[in-house]
């Protein structure tokens, strides 16, 4: 049987990365370039395909994208605000011109979804809901097996949910959504909230603006003050995910990301209040996992994994 390739790029507002990926999830060529450095996206489909005629022999069962204000429906970036091409940008068009195979466009919180069905810690698992804790919380969600899009592609934007009445003013426009308080961002903002109140033995007296990565550290170091920002996004997670279970009933959360990586002991943090706050029919039959994708190559697997989940369903109907 011949090998089938997908591409999974990813673009951002720095930079861009492509690579291609066997249908069991290696990557056998990828590369950075950097966005801003091409004044037209035809100008950069056009090197990622340099690039490829140069170190990839074999067709392309499709191509999977993700990229900032990108609609899944339209194939097309829309007023992204990080990226120096303005306006409406027909991406999956430019792409299938240019390098010759079919593309889709998705958001890069369902890339996650669809990478760790088939790539990840969730190849077992029917109904999950995956979690990216970054800069901000995204949230893909799989349900019998299907990713679900919803009419307009921006189903489960868990992120925006708000858990707090009038609280943090987040990116979106609206107060108290749960990125602002379970994300790194949210991270450094409750410690930002909180300094005035740093023990004279605390380790974060010693730096000023920490990053969420820092304040972890400190909280593995034994760091009582660093402790309780982290109990404190734990438990409003942890509460949030319960409450995302009533409408979900998924067989187990899978968290990816910067703070989501930082070990068992948050993930068991999180497992308890989530367990205090849940419906009772639904107690202790809900896993949190640790996601089992590479950080680094995530984004390239996440798209890969769309483009071999949409088009081999097309190829085998």
């Amino acid at each position: 049987m011949n090998q089938k390739y997908a591409l999974g790029v990813d673009i951002g507002g720095t930079k861009t990365a492509f690579g291609v990926v066997t249908e069991d999830g290696k990557i056998i060529y990828h590369s950075e370039i950097p966005t801003k450095n091409y004044p037209t996206p035809e100008a950069l489909v056009s090197e990622i395909k340099k690039q490829l005629d140069e170190n990839h022999e074999g067709e392309f069962l499709g191509i999977g994208i993700g990229a900032p204000n990108g609609n899944s429906k339209t194939g097309q970036i829309e007023f992204a605000p990080n990226l120096s091409w303005k306006g409406i940008i027909p991406i999956c068009e430019i792409f299938e011109s240019i390098i010759g195979a079919r593309s889709i466009l998705i958001n890069d919180a369902n890339a996650a979804a669809v990478g760790e069905k088939m790539f990840g810690a969730a190849k077992d698992l029917e109904n999950f809901v995956s979690i990216t804790l970054g800069t901000g919380l995204g949230s893909g969600v799989i349900v019998e097996g299907q990713l679900v899009e919803g009419e307009h592609g921006f189903a489960g934007e868990y992120g925006h949910i708000r858990v707090v009445q009038e609280g943090r003013l987040c990116g979106c426009g609206r107060k108290g959504c749960l990125e602002t308080y379970a994300s790194s961002t949210g991270v450094v903002r409750t410690f930002n909230e909180w300094e005035d109140n740093i023990p004279q033995d605390s380790i974060l007296r010693t730096i000023e603006n920490p990053d969420a990565e820092y304040i972890f550290d400190c909280w593995q170091k034994g760091d009582e003050f660093a402790e309780k920002i982290v109990d404190f996004t734990a438990n409003i997670l942890g509460q949030a995910l319960a409450d995302f279970a009533c409408f979900s009933d998924p067989q187990a959360y899978v968290l990816f990301g910067g703070i989501a990586q930082s070990g068992q002991g948050f993930i068991d943090k999180i497992k308890i209040a989530m367990e205090i706050h849940m419906i009772q029919v639904l107690q202790n039959k809900i896993e949190i996992r640790l996601s089992a994708l590479h950080d680094e190559n995530a984004a390239i697997l996440g798209s890969a994994a769309t483009a071999f989940w949409k088009f081999n369903k097309l190829v085998n109907a």
